[in-house]
């Protein structure tokens, strides 16, 4: 892109030791997410969308299961609020669709919401908790 910023769908084995540490500086640095809360067993089945600086760094991620639900999105703090994090979730929202998904499915944090509803998800259900941080469920059809 005209911007130097590189978006990849990658394997787990592909994408761990990039998207990792800036996973882990959002949510369990910044969040106050346990480790291990924010690691599982699902990274190795989830296709993951990484959006790379020029010089390899990751300021943007997140991943797509095989259900169609997306998840662990981060953008880097001095990136946020420039569009990145869109980027990353219109790929996942894309794979999704190729992949053969009605819909794509996600459990945003409440403060999250109004981004995720600009990209046309809908909330759904009440809020719940997850890993000490109110979320709600939020649909997005891709079909029909």
């Amino acid at each position: 892109m005209s911007d130097g910023l590189e978006l990849s769908l990658l394997d787990w084995r592909e994408a761990e030791a990039l998207a990792l540490p800036l996973r882990e500086q959002v949510f369990v640095v910044e969040q106050g997410v346990p480790l291990e809360l924010e690691r599982d067993e699902f990274d190795p089945v989830c296709r993951h969308a990484l959006l790379r600086l020029a010089d390899g760094r990751v300021v943007a991620t997140g991943r797509l299961l095989p259900d169609g639900h997306i998840g662990r999105m981060a953008v880097a703090a001095k990136w946020r609020c420039r569009g990145l994090g869109g980027r990353v979730l219109e790929a996942l929202v894309a794979e999704a669709r190729r992949q053969g998904f009605e819909a794509a499915v996600l459990n945003a944090q409440v403060q999250a919401e109004p981004f995720y509803a600009a990209h046309g998800f809908a909330a759904e259900g009440e809020v719940f908790m997850d890993a000490g941080i109110p979320h709600r469920t939020m649909r997005r059809r891709l079909s029909g």
